[in-house]
């Protein structure tokens, strides 16, 4: 092989960490990647428990959330492309996710006053 030549090896993800404003993908051959949140809509409007509960997917070819099903591939954060999930469909899980919550909550206020009425 000349010295002009480039041997190219597949990245691959073997640990994810989300902070609050980065996401960082430590690779196996020793590199660690790192976007901007933002770029990730999903991952920025999820909470703290939804962001650490992840999975490598594809032989470490990329990472799931299946919480918020996000999915980004190691070639995409390496090439430093953002989700392309267009506005609408975005929009549409945002609101599904607020309908939940709002259903989570009062059933746990009706299960809060059950157990608070006395019993016989």
């Amino acid at each position: 092989m000349s010295s002009s030549e480039v041997e190219t090896r597949e990245a691959l993800a073997m640990a994810v960490h989300v902070s609050e404003d980065t996401v960082s993908v430590e690779l196996a051959d020793g590199r660690t990647i790192a976007a901007p949140l933002a770029w990730y809509p999903r991952l920025a409007h999820a909470a703290a428990e939804e962001r650490t509960s992840w999975r490598l997917i594809g032989g470490g070819r990329g990472i799931h959330w299946p919480a918020i099903d996000e999915d980004i591939s190691v070639a995409n954060l390496l090439a430093g492309q953002a989700s392309a999930e267009s506005q609408s469909s975005f929009k549409k899980w945002l609101a599904s996710r607020t309908k939940r919550k709002r259903g989570v909550k009062r059933l746990k206020t009706e299960l809060g006053a059950a157990a608070d009425r006395p019993r016989d």
